[in-house]
């Protein structure tokens, strides 16, 4: 490997990494695993074993000696601001990544506790570098941390994020705002797991790592990476004016765990009701029980359509959406993935914890409409979908 130069060589050494085999083998995607203060890349290595194979796993140790792991919040003990702080660690991690795993090689990062905060750094700062993340018992840095998060900026990118419910490691409030950022207005595709417990992995929250880490790899295998972000320029033919507008309010609260379903701000029934008559007659649509979901959820069928798989919620039959039960109300569709992520940042929807790991990028569920108004942007949405399965969009 070369010796990098720039302009922070002087403050960090070259990384010190440890291979789960003893060596990389490049042809692979590459697993990062980032580990927290007071830890170091020799422990955090033997999570190893417990993830599927394939992938080359490393571990990185963090470059900040005060604390024993990636405490961005730290500010490395010399005055720096948060910002410069986390900037240069980044640019230092960066360069050595980009000599292991060129632009085509698939990155995937998991950080634990501080290495849950350096991780997500590195996500926001540039999602499309990476095909996925694991933010375990940590969170996003925030707070003047100079990384963008704005709604729908992770679209297209599956994450898996784990807390413990006794946490008293990392404050409340920053878990709680990282929980709500990637399970919503992020638009990452978010498979999420709570333990009763502290601030420690579990066997189980290692067995569904494994678990979700297995999907995607299995996806990226036969389908790559895929566009990351929101895209520059949108138009709904299906709305006024081609422009979906901002949804008013906070959004609803949402399961976490599959079934997904909307668990607050409902839509009343006369108005899904009357949803479900108005999509009920789109052009060659049958409506019936969906394949899909749960029991009296009503499904919408376009036989004869000929969009692609990524169309529809289940491609054998040609549901491309439905929407759920009364006491819920809200839909999932599919969407070309540049609908979705404007869904996603104007407030309509959210992405399923599924897509892009087992379901279509553009798997997402909407929001159930509360008046007039919403209701038929609601419709609007749905009518995309629609056109997107009969390959009209």
């Amino acid at each position: 490997m070369t010796t990098p130069t720039t302009p922070f060589q002087a403050t960090f050494d070259r990384p010190v990494v440890a291979w789960a085999s003893g060596q990389d083998d490049p042809s692979r995607p590459l697993v990062v695993l980032l580990h927290g203060r007071g830890s170091s890349e020799a422990d955090i290595i033997g999570l190893a074993p417990h993830l599927p194979e394939g992938p080359s796993y490393v571990a990185v140790r963090a470059p900040i000696a005060e604390g024993g792991g990636f405490a961005w919040f730290a500010n490395r003990g010399i005055g720096r601001p948060v910002a410069e702080s986390l900037a240069e660690t980044m640019a230092w991690f960066r360069t050595w990544l980009d000599e292991v795993a060129p632009a085509g090689r698939p990155v995937v990062l998991a950080g634990f506790s501080g290495g849950a905060a350096f991780a997500g750094g590195l996500l926001l700062s540039d999602p499309a570098r990476y095909a996925g993340a694991a933010i375990l018992y940590g969170t996003l840095p925030f707070e003047d941390a100079g990384v963008p998060v704005e709604a729908g900026r992770l679209t297209g990118l599956p994450v898996f994020v784990a807390q413990g419910d006794q946490d008293h490691v990392i404050p409340a409030e920053l878990l709680a705002r990282t929980w709500s950022y990637l399970l919503g207005a992020s638009g990452a595709a978010p498979s999420a797991r709570r333990d009763p417990g502290g601030h420690g992995l579990t066997q189980g929250t290692a067995a569904e790592l494994a678990d979700w880490l297995g999907h995607r790899l299995a996806w990226l295998e036969h389908r790559g990476a895929g566009p990351v972000g929101l895209a520059e320029s949108v138009s709904w033919p299906t709305l006024a004016g081609g422009r979906l507008p901002q949804r008013a309010g906070e959004r609803p609260q949402v399961h976490f765990r599959i079934p997904q379903s909307q668990l607050s701000d409902t839509s009343p029934h006369d108005l899904q009701e009357r949803l479900f008559e108005r999509l009920s007659r789109l052009d060659g649509v049958a409506s019936g029980p969906s394949m899909i979901s749960v029991p009296g959820a009503r499904g919408f069928v376009a036989p004869d359509a000929q969009g692609p798989d990524d169309a529809f919620l289940v491609a054998e039959v040609k549901e491309f959406a439905h929407l759920h039960p009364e006491h819920d109300g809200s839909l999932h569709v599919a969407l070309p993935l540049d609908l979705a992520g404007d869904a996603i940042a104007r407030g309509w929807a959210q992405s399923h914890m599924w897509a892009g790991v087992r379901l279509a990028p553009g798997f997402v569920m909407v929001y159930g409409p509360r008046d007039e108004a919403e209701l038929d942007v609601v419709a609007g949405i749905v009518e995309a979908s629609h056109r997107y399965a009969h390959g009209r969009l």
